[in-house]
C-alpha cells in the first residue's frame, strides 16, 4: 500500500472493508485534526490510529472533492462513522500556498503545485538515497572503467578539473555524463554469509570529453568530496524516482536483519536510513513497512542452568523506499528505544 500515499484516485482507491478487523484506533484520538505546513500523512494517520499504514482503509471517498488523497495544510481530517465503523474524510480548508504559487479557483477543485502537498514521509531524510545512491556487485564494479590521474598527474580532482579514466576493452560507445562512485562496505548477509553487494558511495559526476583506445578525458561537473585514481565510473541512470510513497504491508512473509545504517554508528534512531539484507529477490517492494525487533537476550535459568533465549522484543517501524536485488533501504519512522545494527525486521501486525 505505499506506491503512493499521495496519489490513490480512481482504481487506486481500496475497500474500506478490506481487513477493516485490523484497524485500531489509537487511544486518545482527535475527532479532526487540522493539517498544518511540516505535517506528514505518516503523522496524520499516528495521530488517528495504533498503526498507520492502515489509513487507507479507514478512508471514505468525499464525491465533491477532487483526488481527496492530496491533503494541503488547512484542510481538516475528520473522524466519522459509517454503519458503526469508523472512518476518515477530508473537509478542504482555506488556500494555503507559498508565494510564487499559480494557484486557480473553481467551485469544486483546488489547482496548487504538488510542492504544497502534504508528502507521505519526511523527505527531507531520505532525497539524497533516491537518485544516486547505489548497492553494486563485484562484478559490476570490476567491469567499470576506473580513474587513472588527474591533468598534471593529479591524484586528488574536484569540480573543474579534468582527469583521465581506463576502460577494457574501450570507448566504442560512451555515455556523455557518469557517476564517480568508491567502492564502499561490503554487506554480508549475517547467517547464509553471503555477499549481497557492496556501496557505492557517490563521489560527483563527471562528463565525458574524448578517448584515445582504452583512456579517456573527462571534466569533473559536480564533487561531493575529493575524487581519487581508483573511483570508478558508472553511467548516469535514467530512472524514475518516485518520491510519492503509499505505506502497505508486504505482500508476503518477510524476516530479516539491519546489516548497516548510514548515520556512521551501530545504534539506530528515528529517521535513520538503515539497510536490510532482504530485497527484490525476496518480494520486498518500496513502501512495505516493517517492525523492527530487538534480538532476545541470552540469559541462564538459575534452576535447571540452562541457558534461555527471551522472546524478540518489538521496537519499531521502518518503511522502505528503495529497493535492489539483495538489499534494500528503509527510514525508520518510529523507535520507540534504542535500535542497532542486527535488530530483525518483520511483517508488522
Amino acid at each position: 500500500m505505499m506506491k503512493s500515499f499521495l496519489r490513490l484516485a480512481g482504481g487506486c482507491l481500496l475497500s474500506i472493508a478490506m481487513q477493516v478487523s485490523a484497524v485500531e484506533l489509537k487511544p486518545g484520538h482527535p475527532d479532526v485534526y487540522p493539517v498544518k505546513q511540516g505535517d506528514t500523512l505518516w503523522d496524520i494517520s499516528n495521530a488517528f490510529l495504533s498503526n498507520p499504514w492502515l489509513w487507507p482503509e479507514l478512508w471514505h471517498v468525499n464525491p465533491q472533492i477532487n483526488n481527496p488523497h492530496l491533503i494541503y495544510p488547512g484542510d481538516l481530517i475528520k473522524l466519522v462513522y459509517v454503519n458503526g465503523k469508523p472512518g476518515l474524510t477530508v473537509e478542504r480548508g482555506p488556500m494555503v500556498f507559498k508565494k510564487g504559487d499559480t494557484v486557480k479557483l473553481s467551485p469544486e477543485v483546488r489547482s496548487e503545485p504538488l510542492q504544497s502537498v502534504i508528502p507521505a514521509i519526511p523527505l527531507e531524510h531520505i532525497q539524497s538515497f533516491l537518485k544516486n545512491s547505489r548497492v553494486m556487485t563485484e562484478e559490476e564494479i570490476n567491469a567499470s572503467p576506473y580513474i587513472l590521474a588527474g591533468d598534471e598527474d593529479h591524484i586528488v580532482m574536484g569540480l573543474g578539473d579534468y582527469m583521465y579514466a581506463r576502460h577494457v576493452p574501450g570507448w566504442e560507445n560512451p555515455h556523455q555524463s557518469y557517476g564517480v562512485y568508491r567502492k564502499g562496505a561490503a554487506y554480508v548477509d549475517p547467517e547464509s554469509k553471503e555477499l549481497l553487494g557492496f556501496a557505492a558511495i557517490d563521489m560527483g559526476l563527471a562528463r565525458f570529453e574524448n578517448s584515445e583506445g582504452e583512456v579517456a578525458r573527462f571534466k569533473v561537473t559536480n564533487s561531493n568530496e575529493d575524487i581519487r585514481p581508483n573511483d570508478r565510473l558508472i553511467p548516469t541512470e535514467e530512472r524514475k524516482v518516485d518520491s510519492v510513497f503509499y505505506p502497505k504491508s508486504p505482500e508476503g512473509e518477510v524476516e530479516g536483519q539491519i546489516l548497516h545504517v548510514f548515520s556512521g554508528v551501530r545504534n539506530v534512531s528515528q529517521y535513520d536510513v538503515v539497510v536490510l539484507n532482504r530485497g527484490e529477490r525476496e518480494g520486498l517492494m518500496i513502501g512495505d513497512v516493517l517492525a523492527v525487533h530487538t534480538k532476545g537476550s541470552i540469559v541462564k535459568d538459575r534452576i535447571t542452568l540452562e541457558l534461555v533465549k527471551l522472546p524478540d522484543e518489538r521496537r519499531g517501524i521502518l518503511m522502505v523506499f528503495r529497493t535492489f536485488e539483495k538489499v534494500s533501504y528503509g527510514l525508520i519512522l518510529r523507535a520507540e528505544a534504542p535500535l542497532q545494527v542486527g535488530d530483525v525486521v518483520k511483517n508488522p501486525t
